[in-house]
């Protein structure tokens, strides 16, 4: 690769490639000539500092083959430990969680929904006492005893018949022709 085809931007498909309408663009002297100086230099420190400029231009483009041969020197790394691009994002994404559970806004979060759950449960524990309470105290009650006395009643009188031995008992439509069949409950 030579160093005039170099990129710099790491995000490209063409990383470390330069197009090469931007790296061989000519410097016209003859143009740098005719325009003016900047006020306060002098044409030798104008010289000068082209020649800084050409240097640390050369530097950059050294800079970026350096870069790319190291980048392409750590994915051959990366290549034989058998290390992949899901690999490291499983070890960058479990660093991430464990720094997010460190951190003491997560400890914070967690203490107070810990706390928060510990409140309701002791809540909804109170509030279940109560109402067993209460229905005790209901199934305790006169009207609930006099409740429960009618539907033993009722519930005596219905089954009490069937097991006296009534099986015909009057059919609903009152013709008394067919016995009801028997049907069991599921």
């Amino acid at each position: 690769m030579d160093s005039a085809g170099q990129d710099i931007n790491l995000n490209s498909p063409n990383k470390g490639l330069l197009s090469d309408s931007l790296t061989d663009v000519p410097v016209d002297t003859a143009l740098a000539a005719q325009t003016p100086a900047v006020e306060g230099l002098t044409e030798t420190e104008e010289e000068e500092l082209k020649a800084e400029l050409a240097k640390v231009e050369e530097e950059i483009v050294t800079l970026r083959q350096v870069l790319a041969a190291k980048e392409r020197h750590c994915a051959e790394l990366k290549r034989k430990l058998g290390l992949s691009a899901l690999e490291g994002l499983k070890q960058n994404l479990s660093k991430s969680w464990h720094d997010v559970q460190v951190s003491n806004t997560y400890k914070k979060t967690q203490e107070t929904l810990s706390q928060a759950g510990q409140k309701t449960s002791a809540a909804l524990s109170t509030m279940g006492s109560a109402i067993s309470r209460k229905l005790g105290d209901m199934r305790n009650s006169a009207t609930f005893k006099s409740f429960e006395d009618r539907v033993g009643t009722i519930k005596s009188k219905v089954v009490g018949g069937r097991e006296n031995g009534s099986e015909n008992l009057p059919s609903p439509t009152g013709s008394g022709a067919k016995p009801l069949p028997d049907h069991t409950p599921f």
